[in-house]
């Protein structure tokens, strides 16, 4: 698939995490952490909610995220759009009446790059649970002061990817982005290679 198909697939996806998802969970359970789920994401707590490749579920609701806006999907679920307010400045930047139009593959693939990166958190840090965060679209685990994550994509890199983040700058071949370390998860493949990443980003963090 092309890459303007996974950024606009990726701008839907995180409307719909940052204003249907997580702000009205913040509103009504007074948290914006979302969570890998199979196939895609989902709400960590009231009111719950799940997207699933390219489509928003609820109970008795299967929704497309094609030719829509999240002001409708909201509606049809039974929820108030928006983002979580005062929190953070960043975000989506989308509205709630911005059209909303993901391409089902591209949907898949930044799903299971989140759920490949999950995965590679949890045998990173056994102890740790993975957040999904609606901000920046990214999923991740903070040890000893080094964020570790995978990315849906940004302005810095439009597809998914793996960062390594010190809070500390390091130097050295490895740390290869403006923020710690980078490479797409196309480039460096499943779960399996996710961990050796990460895990080679700990151990020279940790070095």
């Amino acid at each position: 698939m092309d890459i303007d198909t996974v950024v606009r697939t990726r701008r839907a996806l995180h409307a719909v995490a940052e204003t249907v998802l997580a702000g009205p969970q913040y509103r009504a359970s007074g948290t914006i952490r979302l969570r890998a789920y199979p196939g895609g994401f989902a709400t960590s707590a009231e009111p719950f909610l799940q997207v699933i490749g390219g489509e928003l579920m609820a109970p008795g609701h299967r929704l497309a995220l094609q030719r829509t806006t999240c002001a409708a999907l909201a509606a049809a679920v039974g929820v108030e759009p928006g983002p979580p307010e005062g929190l953070y400045r960043d975000g989506s930047g989308a509205a709630p009446d911005d059209p909303v139009d993901a391409d089902p593959q591209a949907a898949q693939w930044i799903a299971h790059c989140l759920g490949a990166g999950d995965t590679a958190l949890r045998r990173l840090a056994p102890g740790a649970e993975p957040v999904l965060w609606p901000e920046h679209f990214d999923i991740g685990i903070t040890l000893d002061e080094v964020n570790y994550g995978v990315s849906a994509g940004d302005d810095y890199q439009p597809e998914p990817y793996a960062y390594v983040g010190p809070h500390t700058p390091r130097s050295g071949p490895f740390w290869n982005a403006p923020f710690g370390a980078a490479r797409t998860v196309r480039e460096l493949g499943g779960a399996d290679a996710l961990t050796r990443y990460l895990g080679e980003g700990r151990r020279l963090a940790e070095a």
